[in-house]
């Protein structure tokens, strides 16, 4: 990486051809439904360019504000299915640097344990971080939700779908989102990946959040069925601990039935 005055510049000349123009598209997608993104200046094969932001802190009105951001976001909706990448990208998606499915479902559900957490723990149990006896109720758990279980009416909503603490930069101009993984999934999954690696002033996120779209009854419950999918990401690259993480979470979601 490089920094110049004005620019914060991403480089690698190895990149996946869709690297950088998955992670354009995703900022410029979720800034059309009035996310506070970073700007993108220049994007190609080996860079992108962002706007340089400013370090600034987090406070309860700056986190309301995004609580507020991120409802308008996803009530901004998608043109495809559970799944469907940014608008007008057809490339490989990525969630980090791990291509991510982009395959498109009508129910959620079957969306979410197909196409966000079943990949990532085959991974996961190949690099030994999801043990056999773990691996029995992680399977239960997706078998649930491709099922139907937890579908609701709710039609896909645009997510950032990388949205924990480190993609959320505060600035003297309130907190800007970088590094998505966007895509059209459910909104509780943003908002139980920012509970999972902690965000400041989080119930002035929700209360935010809530004031432009209220929650559904039970979202509390469903948070770690909603944080299925970035502890198997984190799983199938960052060893056993988040093996555990992912079978407790598992775990919750089999107790919820």
């Amino acid at each position: 990486m490089a920094r110049s005055s004005a620019l914060f510049t991403k480089r690698n000349p190895d990149a996946h051809p869709d690297f950088y123009a998955a992670e354009a598209a995703g900022l410029r997608w979720l800034g059309a439904a009035g996310a506070p993104v970073v700007d993108v200046i220049d994007v190609a094969q080996d860079h992108i360019d962002l706007e340089r932001l400013m370090s600034g802190r987090a406070d309860p009105a700056a986190a309301n504000a995004l609580g507020r951001a991120l409802a308008t976001m996803h009530d901004a909706g998608v043109d495809g299915g559970f799944g469907c990448p940014p608008d007008g990208f057809a490339g490989q998606i990525f969630i980090g640097r791990r291509p991510m499915s982009s395959t498109q479902h009508s129910r959620w559900g079957e969306f979410y344990a197909a196409e966000r957490v079943v990949g990532f723990v085959r991974i996961a149990v190949d690099e030994g971080s999801v043990s056999t006896e773990q691996l029995g109720d992680i399977e239960r758990a997706c078998g649930a939700v491709a099922d139907g279980t937890f579908d609701d009416d709710a039609a896909p909503a645009r997510i950032h779908g990388d949205l924990w603490n480190g993609n959320v930069v505060w600035t003297p101009r309130g907190a800007v989102l970088i590094d998505p993984a966007a895509h059209g999934g459910h909104r509780e999954t943003d908002l139980a990946m920012l509970a999972l690696f902690g965000c400041p002033f989080l119930p002035d996120v929700i209360a935010g959040y809530c004031d432009v779209h209220p929650l559904r009854s039970g979202w509390r419950e469903r948070v770690p069925l909603h944080q299925l999918h970035p502890l198997a990401v984190h799983a199938a690259g960052y060893g056993p601990g988040y093996g555990r993480q992912l079978h407790s979470a598992a775990g919750e979601v089999l107790r919820l039935l």
